[in-house]
């Protein structure tokens, strides 16, 4: 095995308490779930898991560096993340009570994972975070670094998408709670768009990597 246990439970245990940290992600998944039911919740973490995996494809391959290395590659990325996340809270907004009924099978699934997806893999930080993050618990002497590099990845992004499943879970039971008052709709209305502008803003303005 590549990774020895106490290594593997170090790991584990910084993971868990990163992906318990409340985040742009969950944030995400919360404003979905809000806006579109249980399926639009697990079907934005999945995409959110999909765009991860490509962030950890780049870091595999370096790419992390020369991202790092060029600001305005970074920032171009970056804007049009926040610009993506501007444009699905528009959209959100519009719906208005409609955000609460029943989600539009396969199709609003999809969309969800396809937001998801692009809203996560247009966030440049992750992939600098990743990089920050994975190499530190690879040790060369167990062998095969970069297998070490992708289990480690796999791992912490699994242990994200469950716990953004359960926080879908709950959003869209709260949601659906109260899915026969317009005046609430309404307000899960706002409350979801407001979430994914202050996603928007976070990636303009929090310069943290």
């Amino acid at each position: 095995m590549p990774i020895e246990w106490p290594d593997l439970l170090l790991f584990l245990s910084a993971s868990l308490m990163l992906n318990l940290t409340p985040g742009n992600d969950m944030m995400f998944v919360l404003g979905q779930s809000l806006r579109g039911g249980t399926r639009s919740g697990i079907a934005a973490s999945l995409g959110i898991a999909t765009g991860s995996l490509v962030h950890l494809a780049l870091v595999a391959m370096g790419l992390a560096v020369v991202l790092a290395r060029n600001p305005a590659v970074f920032e171009a990325i970056r804007y049009a993340g926040a610009a993506y996340l501007v444009y699905i809270a528009i959209q959100t907004l519009r719906s208005g009570p409609a955000i609460l009924r029943p989600a539009a099978g396969d199709a609003s699934a999809f969309k969800a994972w396809r937001d998801g997806a692009v809203v996560n893999i247009l966030n440049p930080k992750i992939i600098v975070f990743f990089f920050a993050f994975l190499p530190p618990f690879v040790k060369p002497d167990n062998g095969h670094p970069l297998l070490q590099l992708v289990i480690f990845g796999l791992l912490f992004n699994i242990g994200g998408t469950l716990i953004n499943f359960a926080v879908a879970a709950f959003a869209a039971r709260l949601a659906g709670i109260f899915s026969g008052n317009v005046k609430i709709a309404r307000a899960f209305a706002v409350l979801s768009s407001a979430l994914f502008l202050v996603l928007a803003a976070r990636m303009l303005f929090d310069r943290k990597a």
